[in-house]
């Protein structure tokens, strides 16, 4: 055993070796290249007082790295995580001066800016070095990856023999979406895990033909009518998400907006399906949450939004992956690199669309390069590597979300190059954590999913001309901007809310305004789907008062050809789906005379009825215009591929399983709703004999 611990110790101080020597000669020849870089004095030195202080500076700098590194980047905890990106150069320049001027030599001299190329060159440099070392022998790199676990693990019993599962989450890739990707051979690893390959041409297709057996199995699934991923995340980790009707919806009791990406919001939400199901989340037993909206019950959280309110504890740091995966100057430099790429990349491509005049189209400049970028390359590898850290260290349940697609999809539409150019990127993170479950000390199955679909169409206001809080207010009689007066809808409004008062045709660009002072209607927009909402009425309002109060409002709504169908409560039926021409449909008839929501496909229906009894129902539910042959709808947001309502792709998620575990659903049963995808997930964790709380009741059966 002591010659083992020799060897290895031989070995580990042979590789630090290795990478001091290269980086010792990257040094050299930087300073041979650039102008602003020298290592020696002004006078000339030999080629070994050269090399001798090239050898010490790069010495210093690697010490530095490993010492002072992960001290500045805990202090920059307290920076915003998209900034901390942004810093990442000139911490590493700063290192790279402080280190020459430590050499004793003192012969040394580099530029500020130069430094900081310098730094990133090197840093680069030792760690595919490094890296490829211990690669070559398995036994080293197994130990370099269980460095990377989580060391509180260390002193905890031993790793059970079960397997262990992994959760996936790839954000708003729909399953016809990820379909399509293996088709084109984008997502190789997910076709290798179905056992599909890619479309090839007929002189390919016998080679073709020795298939790989496949290990998983792809099962779509349903979405609330809220497909967004607040509801459905909350409803796959917690079981319930009863009383999410939106993305963000208006709260008469409390006068809150709550916004599901908002942390105060997250925090609650939380809280109040805890307090539904009696039960901490999927998660309870060994979990580790990674990069979601909500914790799942688990022990180990990072870039947790739910918690990132609570009070900063070892616990609860909910930023605490940051500093896990950039305390390695190396990770720093690399994904900082690939940040300045992705930046770049977006300008470039939205430069490209531009001149193209591609429609439909939306802005994409500010700050949404570096939002992108950030949601792309700092949010994947932190969270990636957080996963891997998880496996290793023998967890038994982890769920973690990968944004990227959702966020270059709303800007760039969710089908196209930029796109694909993501799904391939998303492709090779499964490649890799399927790589590191070899290393595991104990089996894991990954289990891959999505939590909603994405379907294209340009923005309301781009094809009308105005926004759905233009329309509304045109329908209630309040004063709308004059560019939203000059618009088609902007006319039509004003001629039904002037027809329902039994006004005359105004001249001279006079405005009816209701008598009395009256709070004006709060509009809210989570994708295709609009809320309503009267302040100043303390309940719900039914569709009796509202006719009372705007007479032309639900007409107006109603008849625009940009919406598909509205839902509002009923004295008379209890609620009701509204739709152009005078469709008045109660709920209980809807499977008998779907009305307007025949284009939305089977199961709108219960999806309506559900959210219906939701106590934070808006007065006025609105979903924008469908149109089933394209998949297309209409955003209420800027955004040219959106999620949060019915109609289309965006509610067609889907649930990519091994062939190890039990079918999400018999072969005649549809898999509907987060809340069923949780019960799903429960299953499976009792099926690897983990030690999870069996689920005996739905969460609202408990709850009733």
């Amino acid at each position: 055993m002591r010659g083992v611990r020799w060897r290895r110790a031989a070995s580990q101080v042979g590789r630090s070796v290795a990478v001091w020597a290269v980086s010792t000669l990257t040094m050299l020849v930087l300073a041979g290249i650039l102008p602003d870089f020298r290592l020696q004095s002004d006078d000339g030195d030999s080629a070994t007082t050269i090399a001798r202080t090239a050898a010490v500076g790069a010495g210093a700098f690697g010490v530095l790295s490993a010492l002072v590194w992960p001290l500045l980047v805990r202090l920059l905890l307290l920076v915003p995580a998209l900034v901390l990106g942004l810093l990442v150069f000139f911490l590493n320049g700063s290192l790279l001066l402080l280190a020459l001027r430590l050499n004793p030599s003192g012969q040394s001299e580099v530029a500020p800016e130069t430094a900081v190329i310098v730094a990133a060159v090197m840093s680069a440099v030792a760690s595919a070095t490094g890296g490829a070392l211990a690669v070559r022998d398995d036994d080293a790199y197994r130990r370099r990856l269980y460095r990377l676990a989580d060391r509180r693990r260390r002193g905890g019993a031993a790793c059970p023999a079960t397997p262990g599962t992994v959760f996936l989450q790839l954000d708003g890739v729909g399953h016809d979406v990820l379909a399509a990707a293996v088709r084109k051979g984008l997502m190789p690893t997910v076709a290798r895990w179905l056992g599909s390959a890619p479309h090839q041409d007929r002189a390919q297709s016998r080679a073709a033909s020795a298939a790989p057996r496949p290990s998983h199995r792809l099962t779509p699934w349903h979405t609330d009518w809220s497909s967004q991923t607040g509801a459905s995340q909350l409803g796959i980790l917690h079981g319930s998400n009863h009383d999410v009707p939106a993305f963000r919806w208006y709260e008469k009791d409390t006068g809150e907006v709550m916004v599901c990406n908002r942390p105060t919001s997250a925090a609650e939400l939380q809280r109040r399906a805890v307090e539904r199901t009696g039960d901490g989340g999927l998660l309870s037993a060994d979990g580790a949450s990674r990069g979601n909206l909500f914790s799942g019950g688990a022990d180990e959280q990072a870039l947790v939004l739910s918690i990132a309110t609570r009070r900063r504890s070892r616990e609860t740091r909910s930023r605490a992956g940051y500093f896990a995966y950039f305390s390695d100057p190396a990770n720093a430099v690399r994904t900082a690199l690939s940040f300045v790429a992705e930046v770049v990349r977006e300008t470039v491509q939205s430069t490209r669309a531009r001149l193209r005049r591609e429609r439909p189209r939306v802005g994409r400049g500010g700050l949404y390069p570096l939002v992108r970028a950030f949601a792309t390359v700092v949010e994947r590898d932190v969270v990636v590597a957080a996963v891997t850290g998880d496996m290793l260290a023998g967890r038994t349940a982890v769920y973690a979300d990968l944004v990227a697609y959702d966020e270059v999809a709303h800007h760039s539409g969710p089908l196209g190059r930029d796109t694909e150019q993501v799904l391939g990127r998303l492709d090779r993170a499964l490649a890799l954590l399927e790589n590191v479950a070899e290393h595991a000390p104990r089996p894991y199955r990954i289990v891959v999913l999505s939590d909603h679909g994405q379907s294209p169409g340009e923005t309301f206001h781009a094809r009308y001309g105005l926004t759905l809080n233009n329309l509304v207010r045109a329908g209630c009689g309040l004063p709308v901007p004059r560019r939203a007066e000059r618009t088609h809808s902007g006319a039509e409004a004003r001629a039904a809310v002037r027809a329902a008062l039994r006004r005359p045709v105004e001249e001279g660009g006079e405005r009816h305004r209701p008598s009395g002072r009256r709070s004006e209607p709060i509009v809210l927009a989570s994708g295709n789907l609009g809320l309503i909402s009267f302040p100043d009425v303390p309940h719900r309002m039914s569709k009796e008062e509202i006719d009372a109060r705007h007479p032309a409002l639900l007409t107006t709504l109603a008849n625009h050809p940009g919406i598909g169908f509205l839902l509002v409560r009923s004295e008379e039926h209890g609620g009701v789906v509204l739709g152009a021409y005078g469709a008045e449909i109660p709920l209980d008839r809807l499977d008998r005379t779907p009305g307007p929501l025949a284009a939305f496909g089977p199961g709108a229906a219960d999806a309506v009825r559900r959210t219906h009894s939701f106590p934070h129902t808006a007065d006025i539910m609105v979903n924008s215009f469908h149109d089933p042959a394209d998949g297309e709808v209409l955003a209420f947001e800027e955004q040219i591929g959106s999620h949060g309502g019915l109609g289309g792709a965006q509610a067609r998620p889907f649930l990519l399983s091994p062939l190890a575990l039990s079918a999400a659903v018999e072969d005649d049963e549809e898999l509907t709703g987060a809340e069923h995808v949780h019960r799903v997930l429960r299953r499976w964790l009792r099926e690897s004999d983990g030690p999870q709380v069996p689920l005996e009741t739905a969460p609202q059966e408990r709850a009733a």
